[in-house]
């Protein structure tokens, strides 16, 4: 048993002896470091996650009509982030590499340059958001009875992105320097002010309107404003000295630089096509889920976002991946970029079974902490058992996806998710759902499918060792 654990968590037995290329990291310097990164980046995804839990909990005593409303508009928003999302992972890959080659100014520049794109995107997300609010949540299977309030809560929530662009590309870049904890303060400080604003509003008390579903919209969309703000502080301040800066002669001028943009871009490029597979993917899978019917739909909500903890885990540890993957790549140690990677596998891992048992246990009371009608409560626990099975895909895919997206790897990403979130979940989950009748089950089972095919792809491309050869 020893042998066994020591195989399995020990560094030293995570690369073949004729690939070390000098000195590796013991188990305590190993893992403490991954720890040091991943807990705060964790920290930030479970109180992403909380935003849209609190959201639907709060929501929730609105009815299944408010449920669904709500979570309707998640789809659309990200197809809507997509340019903005692809950017921010060619800034992440970017900055890790240069923080490894040791070149600073080469950080801040590419974070200034993609902050300048970036601005150019929050324009044209808010604008297409707002006029195109009602077509984009028909296509998603809004129903008629909460369409109206879909559509509101919607706008105001995208009005509330055009300043939450911009921090994310901040936050993007923090995380690939490394100052994870950044994202982590920002994000505190938001879900406070969401949670407040949320109380305030959704139910009118002291002086406020009762504003319901419109009220969670509002406390969103200035909880990204503060997530904005703060992470300006960090790269504008003077404790940003030393570190990412937008500031100063270090960060170069406000104009486009092509070949600072043509680095990012390289990552970035490949790192749209996925996300266009995914959004695809993702927006045809909800479309689909919401076509069954309110109840099914408020079902489903409530069970995303369930299973978006168990993503927020794995993230944080993605996060740590990407940028100690890419800080060893930048100092010429494919080594250790393979040890760290494992290292973050391991740990995601360890997690994703606690998840998994949690879920087991407590399925029924989850369900409970959102509705109290029995019917979603029936069905939820139900595909709590699926959930907790997923739990242990999904752990491992999104660090090794971390990975790989650090080494620039993205066009090979970009190919898994064309196969299995693209084709897999939306197909697999329309032939459960409807010919063979299994509906909302059905579902849930074409997302597990879609998880465990990502886990294997992306896990025989780490195991070949090609990410580390990648130039950036």
């Amino acid at each position: 048993m020893k042998a066994f654990l020591r195989k399995l968590f020990d560094p030293s037995c995570f690369i073949e002896p004729s690939q070390i290329q000098g000195g590796l990291v013991s188990i305590r310097e190993g893992y403490g470091r991954c720890v040091n990164v991943a807990w705060p980046a964790t920290v930030e995804s479970l109180l992403n996650v909380m935003l849209g839990f609190v959201d639907t909990i709060m929501v929730g005593v609105l009815g299944d009509r408010a449920i669904s409303a709500v979570g309707v508009t998640t789809q659309p928003k990200y197809l809507m982030l997509m340019f903005l999302l692809s950017l921010n992972v060619g800034v992440t890959a970017i900055v890790a590499r240069r923080k490894g080659e040791g070149d600073i100014k080469g950080c801040c520049r590419s974070l200034k340059q993609s902050l300048m794109v970036s601005a150019i995107l929050s324009v044209l997300v808010l604008v297409g958001s707002y006029f195109f609010a009602t077509e984009l949540l028909a296509l998603a299977g809004a129903q008629s009875d909460y369409l109206a309030d879909s559509v509101t809560y919607f706008r105001i929530v995208m009005i509330g992105q055009f300043f939450g662009c911009l921090g994310m590309t901040i936050n993007a870049a923090q995380r690939g320097y490394g100052n994870t904890k950044v994202p982590m303060i920002s994000n505190i400080l938001a879900n406070i002010v969401n949670l407040g604003l949320n109380y305030l509003l959704i139910n009118g008390i002291w002086f406020f309107p009762r504003l319901g579903v419109i009220g969670s919209a509002v406390s969103t969309a200035v909880s990204t404003l503060v997530i904005f703000l703060l992470a300006l502080y960090s790269v504008t301040s003077n404790r940003s000295r030393g570190g990412l800066s937008i500031v100063g002669p270090a960060s170069g001028t406000w104009r486009f630089e092509k070949n600072t943009l043509k680095s990012v871009n390289k990552v970035a490029s490949s790192a749209l096509v996925e996300q266009a597979f995914m959004r695809f993917g993702f927006f045809t899978y909800a479309s689909m889920v919401a076509r069954l019917g309110t109840m099914p739909f408020a079902t489903h909500q409530i069970c995303m976002n369930i299973i978006n903890i168990s993503f927020a885990v794995s993230d944080g540890f993605g996060v740590a991946a990407t940028s100690l993957v890419g800080q060893a790549l930048g100092a010429k140690r494919s080594d250790l970029a393979r040890v760290y990677g494992t290292i973050a596998q391991r740990c995601s891992m360890v997690f994703g079974l606690v998840l998994c048992g949690l879920f087991l246990l407590l399925r029924s009371q989850l369900i409970m902490l959102f509705t109290d009608e029995q019917e979603i409560i029936r069905m939820g626990a139900q595909i709590m058992l699926i959930i907790a099975a997923t739990s242990l895909a999904q752990t491992s895919q999104v660090v090794i996806s971390g990975c790989l997206r650090g080494a620039g790897d993205t066009r090979f990403v970009a190919i898994s998710s064309l196969l299995s979130v693209g084709a897999i979940r939306p197909g697999l989950s329309w032939l459960l759902c409807y010919p063979l009748g299994f509906g909302l089950i059905g579902a849930w089972l074409g997302l597990f499918a879609d998880q465990l095919l990502r886990l294997l792809m992306n896990a025989a491309r780490f195991k070949s060792g090609k990410w580390t050869r990648i130039s950036l």
